[in-house]
């Protein structure tokens, strides 16, 4: 079958023909490797006619990748200088992209795109880890309005996404990614892949949600995990002594209260908070 889709230059061209170096103010690194960014695109599955958001797409390279696969796609820009590269896809793939010129955080994705978006993002780093905790924090009924999230972050960010109790990573932010999703890095992305290089290797996470835990507030699971880790090194017994039940709960379940945050598990806290909850 003969390959339909339209014709683009390559992508040097365009960031050359419209003056687009990266701005280090903006967090932004550019991905170049069109096979690369089809394999990222190719992540989430099928996105034919799915609906898609993507944040900081800047020259529009994992955007073209997302529109090759179908996707009906938001992207959100705050570089006004990549308007016009963005503005030449957007001809080039009548009624499949929509742009927005201003900043991702002030955005409601979920009143552009609505239900069952997917989030693919080659984040901007100055914003990649709020934007991450505003789509988890969202309200779950029993699910999240978005339907996956594949998110370039540095690797690091990445690790404390994933980790696993007893791990130098594993922190409020592992607690917040898996209690109700899975989340997996999904590719390593070496950083002589990006112009200009990072000074750090980045990595590819893909969060699944799953029906949230019955029982439990986020609030409270915020508030335990937020007292829990803010002195990691201490035993509960001291890091929870001020949250109001907190150490009634770990007797309840059976958790030794001279044990630290960074050794219980994320269904253990799950316990906890479905307690306070109450």
């Amino acid at each position: 079958m003969a390959d339909t889709r339209p014709a683009l230059p390559p992508l040097r061209d365009v960031i050359a023909r419209h003056g687009l170096a990266a701005s280090k103010a903006l967090g932004q690194n550019f991905l170049l490797d069109e096979q690369l960014l089809d394999r990222i695109a190719a992540i989430p599955g099928p996105l034919r006619d799915a609906p898609a958001f993507e944040v900081g797409p800047g020259p529009g390279g994992l955007t073209r990748a997302i529109l090759r696969a179908g996707a009906k796609l938001v992207a959100v820009e705050r570089d006004r200088r990549c308007l016009p590269a963005l503005a030449e896809l957007e001809e080039a793939f009548p009624g499949q992209l929509r742009v927005i010129s201003g900043d991702a955080m002030q955005v409601d994705a979920l009143t552009e795109t609505g239900a069952g978006a997917h989030i693919i993002a080659n984040l901007p780093y100055n914003v990649g880890t709020p934007l991450l905790v505003g789509w988890l924090s969202a309200e779950w009924s029993p699910l999240p309005w978005w339907q996956s999230l594949t998110l370039m972050f540095q690797m690091e960010v990445a690790e404390r996404i994933v980790a696993k109790p007893g791990t130098d990573h594993y922190g409020r932010l592992a607690v917040l990614s898996q209690w109700r999703s899975d989340a997996k890095i999904a590719m390593k992305v070496h950083r002589s892949a990006f112009t200009p290089p990072p000074k750090v290797m980045s990595a590819v996470v893909h969060i699944t949600p799953k029906p949230a835990p019955d029982g439990v507030q986020l609030k409270f699971l915020e508030r335990l995990t937020a007292a829990a880790f803010g002195q990691r090194r201490k035993m509960l017994r001291q890091s929870l002594k001020g949250l109001p039940g907190a150490l009634d709960a770990l007797e309840q379940i059976g958790i030794d209260p001279q044990r630290r945050a960074e050794t219980v598990s994320v269904e253990e806290f799950v316990d906890v908070a479905r307690i306070l909850s109450r």
